[in-house]
């Protein structure tokens, strides 16, 4: 299971000729939007506990408009957060256990991710993690956009970091060509859908590499406790 994941702008702003790309909203609000939360949380992504209020940035569409908005890491059912593991969401349950909110979908900016301890990215280089939400109303009226990270088997070099169950799990890795049709609210989230997402993410997800931060860069990716609410 994935518990944490973020977005390192310095890296990002060196890689040169990308072979990932992240364009699924304006650039320039996204990157208003990342500089603002790596400046507050370190560029990190952890789970959000019951008390905790540490939101992290997500492209999704509302009203025909993509927006980037800060979602809170753990799926919401039934106006509160899900009693049950709802920060991942696997690709083969999406239709058997997360039918409702796939039908919301969201795209997560990342440029790592850790599994198991092991880090792995693409040397900097951004890229889309598919998501999951529940939009739900906080106490002023005002809409909060939770979130479940989807996730299929690892391969690559993702397939050697296993589970205490010895399975291999990474994030759904979504290229450019994928953004449009996994942010459209008008696309029903159906078992095609999930055929052609984790097909279009073959090619990524082999490509991606284990590596750690660069030297003397803070330590602050470490995996929360992943069931402390």
């Amino acid at each position: 299971m994935c518990g944490t994941y973020g977005f390192d702008e310095v890296r990002a702003s060196r890689a040169g000729q990308r072979r990932v790309s992240f364009t699924a909203v304006d650039e320039a609000a996204c990157s208003e939007r990342l500089g603002q939360w790596a400046a507050a949380l370190g560029g990190t992504a952890q789970i959000t506990r019951r008390k905790a209020r540490n939101l992290n940035p997500l492209v999704h569409e509302v009203a025909g408009e993509r927006r980037v908005d800060p979602g809170w890491w753990w799926l919401w059912l039934n106006g509160a957060p899900a009693p049950f593991s709802a920060f991942n969401s696997r690709d083969d349950a999406l239709m058997r256990s997360w039918r409702v909110p796939f039908q919301r979908r969201a795209i997560l900016p990342a440029t790592w991710y850790r599994e198991q301890g092991a880090r792995f990215g693409f040397a900097g280089e951004p890229f889309g993690i598919a998501a999951i939400t529940s939009t739900v109303p906080q106490r002023d009226g005002s809409p909060l956009v939770t979130y479940s990270m989807v996730t299929r088997a690892g391969v690559g070099e993702a397939a050697s970091v296993l589970s205490s169950r010895g399975e291999a799990r990474m994030p759904l890795i979504l290229p450019e060509s994928m953004h449009d049709e996994w942010l459209a609210a008008d696309r029903p989230g159906d078992p095609e859908l999930v055929a052609r997402a984790v097909a279009s993410s073959e090619s990524l997800s082999r490509a991606i590499v284990r590596a750690e931060p660069e030297p003397g860069a803070a330590r602050r990716d470490r995996a929360p406790a992943l069931f402390e609410l």
